[in-house]
């Protein structure tokens, strides 16, 4: 079965500690929100300490067109792209030799945070020396949901091709869509919550030959759901200066009412049930929703420790975030015959899950 061989992440270089976030945002928000001293506790209770962007938080004091961000968008992800591609492929943690760019099969390249046509994949060949006959597989639009959506499409490809090797990568810039004169309550909550990233990771099929050092994830099965007439949940309301986050406040109880029978019942059809898990690899959209999985799945907060420590150290960096988690457990975590779900939301209203084994 197709497996994840190797994983890489990637910071950028700006760090703003979190109450230095809630500072620039007062100063830019002050006296245009009404009641927004009540507002900024969700920068103190959102369970972040540091985040990392591309820009400096100097950038946001002064106003950008969709032009001049989007351009920026291009440049910055094709440059993360090719370094957390090269790093993923040299992973001395996880590989016994590094991969050559020109054995890669398929790229599926994920994000939702700019535009570009052609997309940035194959602006990264002109890079790096990949074959020219690789398949490009661009994913758009899916949020936070895509890291999980670009496993399980992975999945599809090396299922169809067993000798496939195949690179997921999912970059976000989410501090380059903020709005400083949205003056609405999502976009002071996706203030507060999303940051930038990057991650890649390598699956391989039945037969592609790569030597590894550790126990690697085996992908047992994916799953999707949609819920019809749910475009108002998450999302991008797309204006003239720019990307408009929709954040609804309703998300942590959708988790409860929606997701969790989604969960139970794509268990049972591998005929697992959650207190199997071994390990639950979260995409930590925020607090509220670690806790509305933990309630709805019946976990210990113990099982979401390390999606928490992600969201402590980065924030939300939409697609990527759950890739940072799921690099934890193949660092620290995971051991021959674990199991693992691996579950993220995203706009639609969609959810993914990944169903993992470790296996030698």
């Amino acid at each position: 079965m197709p497996k994840i061989i190797s994983i890489s992440t990637y910071q950028p270089p700006y760090t703003l500690q979190q109450d230095n976030a809630e500072e620039l945002t007062k100063e830019l928000f002050y006296a245009k929100i009404p009641k927004l001293e009540r507002y900024l506790k969700v920068f103190e209770n959102g369970g972040i300490d540091t985040r990392h962007f591309c820009v400096p938080a100097e950038w946001h004091r002064t106003n950008h067109s969709f032009e001049e961000r989007n351009n920026l968008y291009i440049e910055l992800a094709t440059h993360y792209s090719v370094s957390v591609i090269q790093a993923c492929l040299a992973n001395t943690a996880f590989l016994s030799s590094p991969i050559p760019t020109e054995d890669i099969d398929a790229i599926i390249f994920v994000s939702s945070t700019g535009i570009s046509t052609p997309s940035i994949d194959a602006r990264v060949m002109n890079k790096l020396p990949f074959s020219d006959r690789l398949k490009r597989i661009p994913l758009w639009g899916l949020g936070c949901a895509g890291g999980a959506a670009g496993i399980s499409r992975a999945y599809d490809f090396c299922k169809a091709h067993p000798h496939a090797k195949v690179l997921v990568v999912c970059v976000e810039l989410c501090s380059l869509t903020f709005q400083p004169n949205d003056f609405s309550k999502s976009n002071l909550i996706g203030a507060s919550l999303f940051a930038d990233g990057a991650a890649c990771i390598l699956v391989g099929g039945d037969e592609a030959a790569i030597a590894t050092k550790r126990p690697t994830p085996n992908i047992l099965a994916t799953g999707s759901k949609w819920m019809p007439d749910s475009e108002n949940v998450m999302g991008w309301d797309v204006k003239n200066n720019g990307l408009h986050v929709i954040f609804q406040k309703s998300i942590p109880s959708i988790i409860t009412n929606w997701l969790g029978p989604f969960i139970e019942q794509f268990l049972m059809e591998q005929r697992l049930y959650s207190e199997q898990l071994t390990h639950f690899i979260a995409h930590p959209g925020g607090k509220k929703v670690l806790k509305a999985y933990e309630d709805t799945l019946y976990l210990s907060p113990k099982k979401t420790d390390i999606s928490r420590e992600i969201l402590r150290r980065h924030g939300n960096m939409s697609s990527p975030t759950v890739l940072y988690v799921l690099e934890q457990f193949m660092l620290n975590e995971g051991q021959v015959e674990d199991t693992g779900l691996l579950v993220a939301l995203g706009p639609g209203f969609c959810a993914e899950a990944v169903l993992l084994n470790w296996r030698e």
